[in-house]
């Protein structure tokens, strides 16, 4: 049987940058929003977009996206497992 080499997702040119958030930065997206982590979208640890990074349930996600009327639009997504 032949092993493929997976496909790096996050070097596609349609995925949006994806970056983990700290603990600091958390915080203030928390009282930016006025809201808890859990009410934030969620992405699944095993996202194939993030799934490099290295991330782990209870993360935080920043995602950026490029955006015709915004030029840049910044996302935010809680991370869970499965």
């Amino acid at each position: 049987m032949v092993k493929k080499e997976p496909v790096l997702v996050p070097d596609h040119v349609y995925v949006p940058r994806h970056e983990i958030v700290t603990k600091e930065e958390a915080e203030e997206v928390i009282r930016k929003y006025n809201c808890r982590l859990t009410e934030l979208p969620l992405i699944f640890a095993s996202d194939p977009a993030i799934v490099g990074l290295g991330v782990k349930p209870g993360d935080l996600v920043r995602i950026t996206r490029k955006s015709s009327t915004a030029g840049e639009s910044v996302y935010y997504r809680y991370v869970v497992e499965v």
